[in-house]
């Protein structure tokens, strides 16, 4: 596998900090026994986790007021490819990178995917995008795609989808995204109903050209372009859309999609007891759709969202595989800073989730016992498994300390002058 940081800077940067991780890792090692837990065993599971990358997640995002571009950003897949190859070789946990079409739309799709595999990177989910109007397009979405009332527009937007499940089979992809900003500003505007009819007619058209081995993920999200209803706004309408479709239809969660304190975890915990569970898109929020760094806000949340996925795997054994990718924007931070981090919370997160004492845990709820209850989960929430993430990185052979190993690299600085910033020419971002 072709490395894009010289591996003897890696190398380097681990042995300032190998000692500090033995101790620590011996240290916690003692404690988990106690709890009759094996670290050794805990951190080979960490070795199993992988989160995929969003390709536009190595650009710098924006907002609807502005976007300010950041150093070096990546100019076309291919450099963006080489920037989710610097996050997997220092974290070890991002082998998936999913695309978005047509934005990593390239006509060397060959070349993409040998670059791809040269990088020991693999592509996830792709995605679609109807939710902007792209060049020489001949209908406009601004009244709607997949729901639209004209009939060509929607005809054009399902033509669009199709495109991409080729593409994704041409790069190796197992699966599609669908996400669309459809919705009303105004009471009014559009028959509730009929707009959902519409959705589900064009969707049965895409899930019609789907290979037999791929699935479709239903995204929903509150609110965004559309502020007053947007078509598919929560779980339960991407469920019944999905229960509507097929075996091969499944609800994607984005964590950032939902009303202040929704029960994130209920939800999931909702969707795998149906098994329309597909996937997620990690990120997190304080107020709305903030698409902020993983864990950043609130840790809790995601850990428990983890339990639940833990109890599920447990009941459904190695059937159960959701799909996890990152789906974030960052306007002030080095994407690829943002997105190490964020790997690493949710590898966290999975890490703590194996810490529950589950035997435990249903001796206390079928006792009604709610403190205990609460405390068990909050024994392996309080645990610190950063050494176990970090032993498992080193042993993959990626960075200690990913962050600070990238930053002594030099990486940043190095793609600023080779990839000078031109205008109209970053191909990366959301906005």
């Amino acid at each position: 596998m072709s490395t894009i940081i010289d591996n003897g800077r890696v190398a380097e940067h681990n042995a300032q900090l190998r000692a500090s991780l033995h101790a620590d890792y011996e240290a916690l090692g003692g404690i988990l026994a106690r709890r009759g837990l094996d670290i050794e065993r805990l951190t080979a599971q960490a070795q199993t986790f992988a989160v995929a990358l969003p390709s536009w997640g190595v650009g710098t995002g924006g907002t609807r007021f502005a976007r300010f571009p950041g150093r070096g950003e990546p100019r076309n897949v291919f450099e963006k490819l080489d920037d989710c190859a610097v996050i997997h070789q220092l974290t070890r946990a991002t082998p998936g990178v999913s695309l978005h079409f047509p934005w990593d739309k390239t006509t060397d799709t060959a070349a993409l995917r040998q670059q791809a595999e040269s990088h020991g990177l693999y592509f996830d989910a792709v995605n679609s995008n109807t939710f902007q109007d792209q060049a020489g397009q001949q209908h406009s979405y601004k009244h709607g795609s997949l729901t639209a009332n004209d009939t060509a527009t929607r005809a054009q937007a399902v033509a669009h989808n199709v495109e991409c499940i080729e593409l994704g089979r041409a790069l190796g992809s197992k699966a599609l995204t669908v996400w669309v900003g459809d919705g009303a500003n105004f009471p009014g505007q559009h028959n509730l109903r009929g707009a959902l009819e519409r959705y589900l007619d064009s969707m049965r058209d895409i899930y019609a050209a789907l290979p037999a081995d791929w699935l479709l993920f239903i995204e929903h999200k509150l609110f965004e372009p559309a502020f007053y209803a947007t078509t598919i706004a929560d779980w339960g309408t991407s469920f019944a859309c999905a229960q509507a479709l097929g075996e091969k239809a499944r609800c994607l969660v984005d964590l950032g999609h939902h009303a202040p304190n929704t029960n994130i975890e209920m939800i999931v915990a909702r969707l795998a007891q149906f098994g329309k569970l597909g996937g997620f898109h990690f990120n997190d929020s304080k107020y709305g759709d903030d698409d902020l760094d993983s864990g950043s806000i609130n840790p809790f949340q995601l850990f428990l969202v983890f339990n639940e996925l833990a109890d599920a795997a447990e009941r459904e054994g190695a059937a159960f595989k959701p799909a996890y990718m990152l789906d974030q924007s960052h306007n002030v931070t080095d994407p690829i800073e943002s997105l190490m981090s964020s790997a690493v919370e949710v590898q966290r997160a999975f890490v703590q989730s194996q810490l529950v004492d589950r035997v435990a845990l249903r001796q206390h709820q079928q006792a009604n016992d709610a403190l205990q209850s609460a405390q068990t989960l909050k024994q392996a929430f309080r645990t610190d498994v950063g050494a176990i993430l970090a032993m498992a990185r080193l042993r993959a052979g990626g960075a200690i300390d990913p962050v600070a190993c990238y930053r002594a690299s030099g990486y940043r600085a190095h793609v600023a002058e080779a990839r000078p910033a031109r205008a109209g020419v970053s191909g990366s971002g959301i906005v």
